[in-house]
């Protein structure tokens, strides 16, 4: 671990993990040693990522579990009662951290001093022990920032890979004690066949998907790649032991192209 929240580097996404094959790839990442699940109401995971909890027999302690409230529930009076009802799916008295999933919907921008008012009256009651943001822009960060004050938002999850490396906002999260989430961290598998990357891969005899974790853990990022092949998520989780030169790391930055995956119609204004 190297964020100042003792949030696990490498974590396993949740989305898709749904029914008995979702909890079967769920348990396997748990046996194989993450201990990090990443969930979010949108994606119908959190009772999957409770039950293989439950079912692996690890104390609660020693898995961090996020979530990530939805538009639909930052409306007002909406946050609290659907974070109480996540926690009652997963099967836990409080979540590890909370994230705003969007600041923006298909109709328009959500009422930020709302939803962070009441998400930092979750925090204050206990149903989450940090609280945070997801596809927030720079802009988004600092109106946060002058709603919660400083120091409050511990995480920020958003896409990040060789292929967007999002590195201005990344350099303002850390400058601003904000641990970084990336999501999509495999760019969807097109790190597979990039020249640069293969080479790297062949040099540590590791695989393309494996390089592209550690660009993201080299720098101190959290990554969480997800699979329902238990040989691919066992492959994931060994790129922790990938140690990249410095000029490997910048030969991989240098393949940015703000190749961006996700990108709704109605996504905020990107850095």
């Amino acid at each position: 671990m190297t964020n100042k929240y003792n949030i696990p580097q490498m974590g396993f996404g949740t989305f898709g993990r749904t029914g008995p094959e979702g909890i079967a790839a769920l348990q396997f990442a748990l046996e194989t040693g993450y201990r990090h699940l990443d969930t979010a109401q949108s994606y119908d995971t959190e009772y999957e990522c409770g039950e293989a909890l439950r079912r692996s027999g690890l104390p609660r302690a020693e898995v961090f579990v996020t979530t990530k409230i939805t538009g639909v529930n930052c409306a007002r009076s909406r946050l609290l009662p659907s974070l109480m009802k996540s926690c009652e799916t997963l099967g836990v008295d409080r979540v590890d951290l909370t994230l705003i999933h969007w600041p923006v919907t298909p109709g328009g921008r959500l009422d930020m001093p709302a939803y962070l008012t009441e998400l930092a009256e979750a925090q204050a009651r206990g149903l989450t022990r940090l609280i945070g943001v997801s596809n927030f822009t720079i802009a988004d960060l600092e109106e946060a920032k002058t709603i919660l004050g400083p120091g409050r938002i511990a995480n920020h999850q958003f896409e990040r890979h060789p292929f967007l490396t999002n590195q201005k906002l990344v350099n303002y999260c850390l400058y601003n004690g904000i641990s970084v989430t990336c999501y999509l961290p495999l760019a969807r598998g097109v790190c597979a066949g990039d020249p640069v990357i293969e080479a790297v891969a062949k040099r540590h005899v590791a695989t393309p998907h494996q390089i592209a974790l550690a660009f993201s853990l080299a720098q101190g990022l959290i990554v969480i790649p997800t699979s329902g092949n238990l040989e691919r998520i066992a492959e994931n989780f060994a790129a922790r032991d990938i140690r990249l030169s410095t000029e490997e790391i910048a030969a991989i930055a240098a393949r940015n192209n703000n190749a961006r995956q996700i990108n709704p119609g109605w996504s905020p204004k990107w850095d």
